[in-house]
C-alpha cells in the first residue's frame, strides 16, 4: 500500500520507484494494478434529507488516448466529476472518467455521478445549466444587471461552491493527477484512491 501511495504522490516512473522498495519494475507494476483498486473510495449510498452536495469537474492529463481526448488545456485529458458534502467537505462520489472534451453538464450524467446522488440537493457552477442543479443566476436577454437579491444569492453560492475547488487543490498535490501514465481504469482507480486518502486526512 505504501508503494501505491508513493507512486500516486510522487508520480515517479515504476523504473525509478521499484528500487526504493527493493522490487523489480514488473513487480511494482503488478502491485500498483492489484492494490490500487483496493484503496478506492466507496460512494456513499444514503444521504440525510437536509444534505447539500457540491459537484464540479476537473481535468486530469492522461496519456492513454483510448480514454482521453484533447480538452481546453490543449492536452489529452479525462474529465472527472467529483461530488463533495458541502458541510464536511468530504468526497462522497467520483464519477467514471469521460473524455476531456465533454463539457460538465454532459459528463455529470455520462460519468454516473448524477445517479450516485439520487434526489439529493446539489449545487454547481454555470456550466451545469439545464441539469436541474442549483446554479448561479444569469442575466436575461436585454437585462444589464441582476437584481440585488440575485447578486446576493450568487455571492453566497460562490463562497460555498469554492469548497470543491479547495478539494481539487488538495487532491492535486498527488502528482499523478497532473500527468497520469496509467492505462485503462488506472486513472479512475487513482482518482478514487486519492479521494479516499483525502477523506482520511480530513477526518484525522
Amino acid at each position: 500500500m505504501l508503494l501505491v501511495a508513493a507512486y500516486w504522490r510522487t508520480n515517479l516512473t515504476l523504473r525509478q520507484l521499484a528500487p526504493l522498495f527493493g522490487v523489480s519494475k514488473s513487480a511494482a507494476g503488478r502491485i500498483v494494478s492489484q492494490l490500487g483498486p483496493l484503496l478506492a473510495l466507496r460512494p456513499r449510498s444514503r444521504f440525510r434529507r437536509d444534505t447539500v452536495l457540491i459537484v464540479d469537474g476537473t481535468l486530469v492529463p492522461t496519456r492513454d488516448h483510448s480514454v482521453a481526448e484533447q480538452s481546453k488545456n490543449y492536452r489529452y485529458s479525462t474529465n472527472h466529476q467529483v461530488v463533495i458534502d458541502a458541510v464536511s467537505r468530504l468526497v462522497v462520489s467520483v464519477g467514471r472518467p469521460v473524455p476531456g472534451n465533454r463539457n460538465d453538464c454532459k459528463a455529470w450524467e455520462l460519468s454516473g455521478a448524477k445517479s450516485s446522488v439520487g434526489n439529493t440537493t446539489v449545487i454547481a457552477d454555470g456550466g451545469y445549466r439545464g441539469t436541474g442543479l442549483i446554479i448561479p443566476h444569469r442575466r436575461e436577454p436585454g437585462q444589464t444587471e441582476l437584481p440585488a437579491w440575485k447578486e446576493a444569492h450568487n455571492t453566497s453560492h460562490r463562497k460555498v461552491r469554492a469548497r470543491v475547488e479547495h478539494t481539487f487543490a488538495r487532491m492535486k498535490t498527488w502528482k499523478i493527477l497532473r500527468d497520469c501514465r496509467l492505462k485503462g481504469d488506472g486513472v479512475h482507480h487513482a482518482m478514487l484512491g486519492i479521494a479516499r486518502l483525502h477523506n482520511l486526512a480530513l477526518t484525522g
